[in-house]
């Protein structure tokens, strides 16, 4: 068990190194909104897996598309104002 231990505490010592850069966190939460999209997308692709589709259920399915390719274009469009080149 020492060695265990002793592993342990080598590979927490570089743990700082691993965690994000406020640049890195600052990325992810701009891109949350599409990353809660996707997941809407996808529970609704999940939940139409094992049964028969309603109208309702393609309406459902069409506004989550929709919903993320929008997220999609709003991210490139904002990225190409950032570093200067058109979307």
């Amino acid at each position: 068990m020492e060695h265990i231990v002793t592993l342990q505490e080598a590979v927490t010592a570089f743990a700082d190194w691993l965690e994000p850069t406020n640049a890195e966190l600052d990325a992810i939460d701009a891109e949350m909104p599409l990353i809660r999209a996707d997941v809407e997308l996808l529970d609704v692709q999940i939940s139409l897996l094992d049964r028969l589709v309603t109208e309702t259920d393609m309406r459902r399915l069409r506004r989550a598309r929709r919903r993320v390719l929008a997220l999609r274009c709003e991210l490139t469009n904002q990225a190409g104002t950032v570093t200067g080149w058109a979307a």
